[in-house]
């Protein structure tokens, strides 16, 4: 009797320790990006936290869509909030020209969203933004390339460096429909690939938390995700381009979908 009481002790103790050590693997597994950005503010100082990760302090943006929760900044649109106009919550705590921006976003397989730069608000609508966007989508057809909202649209897809020379007058509303299509600018040249679309496509975590890194410099625009470089635009339209502006975060007309952003670090150059 005795030996049957010291066998069921042995197992439970042994599943226990089966217990712990899958947990504490789980744990190591969600903590390299993190890290990432812990080492990150260790070591360069210039990177300055814009998102505490408890309130919208310094960021404007419409409250029926955006909250803080667990530590993140988060975008939800439901059945009951469908939107009809994409909406930005916008950083107010500046307009950086030249500079580094890192962040982590997770997004659902149904979401669209983007990270937009050297943007200005639209007159009509006090949470839009116009300008540069590092577009992100959950089933990344286009995460990482270079879309101008409500300007110029795709300037570069995922894997193309672009360089742009042409200078388009919009008409006398602003548009510049006419040098547009299939929702891409036409006056762009291709100077070089970074990499085939699909293998970019791979390095990028669906569901999951992935990390963004933009270098903004001049006419040079860089989009990274999780380190690797998607695209890469020089902007030298002097009639379109814009040098500084506004950052803020999206979430895109559609179904029903939810982004969040977290570990939000600044570095002017």
């Amino acid at each position: 009797m005795n030996r049957k009481k010291n066998l069921v002790f042995y197992k439970i103790v042994i599943c226990l320790i089966c217990f712990y050590f899958f947990q504490s693997c789980k744990e190591k597994k969600q903590e390299p990006i993190n890290q990432i950005f812990q080492e990150t503010h260790k070591t360069d100082k210039e990177f300055v936290s814009i998102f505490d990760g408890k309130s919208l302090i310094n960021w404007k943006g419409d409250s029926k869509y955006w909250s803080v929760k667990n530590g993140n900044l988060v975008g939800i649109v439901t059945p009951e909030t469908i939107l009809k106009n994409n909406t930005f919550i916008i950083w107010q705590g500046g307009q950086p020209e030249n500079f580094e921006l890192k962040l982590e976003y997770r997004i659902s397989d149904s979401g669209n969203s983007g990270i937009n730069y050297r943007s200005e608000p639209l007159e009509n609508n006090p949470f839009a933004l116009k300008g540069y966007q590092c577009d992100i989508d959950g089933k990344n057809r286009y995460t990482g390339q270079n879309y101008e909202e409500k300007k110029r649209t795709t300037l570069a897809y995922r894997g193309e460096k672009v360089v742009i020379n042409t200078q388009i007058n919009p008409d006398k509303s602003g548009n510049l429909r006419t040098n547009k299509k299939k929702n891409c600018w036409q006056s762009r040249y291709i100077s070089g690939m970074l990499g085939e679309k699909d293998s970019l496509k791979s390095k990028i975590k669906n569901g999951d938390w992935n990390q963004v890194h933009l270098i903004i410099k001049n006419d040079t625009l860089k989009h990274y995700v999780n380190g690797f470089l998607m695209s890469e635009v020089i902007d030298n339209d002097t009639i379109n381009k814009s040098l500084k502006g506004y950052i803020g975060v999206q979430v895109h007309v559609g179904p029903p979908m939810k982004v969040e952003y977290r570990n939000i670090l600044l570095k002017n150059l």
